[in-house]
């Protein structure tokens, strides 16, 4: 078991910045990463079909014999973490529990900014989450759809950027948060531009980074850390790879190789 992979899926190219934050933290690890481009955006579905997206990404990985699933999608994590527990028999994380955890932690007023895509805003998981640990904690939520293509466009400390930062970001900064959890694994990609917009008062939550903690912490008590130093992260995509290999560089900081196309079954 210690030698397995881990397995890792989004709904495109966000999810990489999970995966970057996982071999940061433990670079001995093998990582399978599967991005569904041919169906992206997950954000935009309704709730059954992205139950079935997460089905068939996860069935994908569990027949490569990974030894655990992160789902690195909020919009999937948001409906799907409880029925891919029950259908397979390893652990399964999600963006959201980790996220909301340290917003809870980190919070001094009381008063929490949630940002994500409109399916993950609608879905209200991480208002439920945060207020699940303390009820009497403030969430206010709000989608933010122009950030994913101002990213994947390389415009995220663009002049547009900035000025849809403010639009988008006013009304929660009106409401006096002192912390945002970027909800949308591209948001991290948008940090210099949000602190600029919110100022230093503000505290970002990465739910990449808190997610990789908890992967690590969960490897740990299973002792199922794998000892030796891999070669690079495998990736499968559903549709144009080289658009993949392109864009998802600037998410994991370096060249992407072996990315393959493959068909999800249903």
């Amino acid at each position: 078991m210690p030698e397995r992979a881990i397995g890792v899926f989004d709904s495109g190219i966000g999810g990489l910045t999970v995966l970057k934050e996982i071999l940061r933290f433990l670079p001995g690890e093998e990582l399978l990463y599967l991005g569904d481009t041919a169906r992206v955006p997950y954000g935009t579905k309704s709730p059954a079909t992205v139950l079935r997206y997460a089905h068939e990404a996860a069935a994908f990985l569990v027949g490569r014999q990974v030894k655990m699933l992160v789902v690195a999608c909020n919009t999937a994590s948001s409906v799907a973490i409880p029925e891919l527990e029950e259908r397979f028999n390893l652990p399964v994380i999600g963006v959201i529990e980790p996220g909301a955890r340290k917003a809870v932690s980190l919070t001094k007023g009381g008063k929490v900014g949630v940002i994500g895509t409109e399916g993950t805003i609608r879905s209200g998981a991480y208002t439920r989450a945060i207020r699940a640990l303390d009820p009497a904690i403030e969430v206010f939520a709000a989608p933010c759809p122009l950030f994913v293509p101002l990213v994947e466009e390389g415009w995220s400390d663009h002049q547009v950027a900035h000025l849809v930062a403010r639009e988008y970001l006013e009304p929660l900064k009106a409401r006096g948060i002192d912390t945002l959890v970027l909800g949308c694994t591209h948001y991290p990609l948008l940090k210099a531009t949000l602190h600029q917009v919110l100022g230093d008062k503000v505290q970002l939550i990465d739910s990449a980074e808190e997610t990789a903690h908890l992967v690590a912490r969960m490897l740990g008590e299973k002792e199922t850390f794998r000892g030796s130093r891999p070669g690079w992260p495998r990736y499968f995509v559903t549709d144009d790879p080289a658009r993949f290999e392109k864009i998802g560089g600037a998410f994991v900081g370096s060249l992407l190789k072996n990315v393959e196309l493959v068909a999800l079954e249903n």
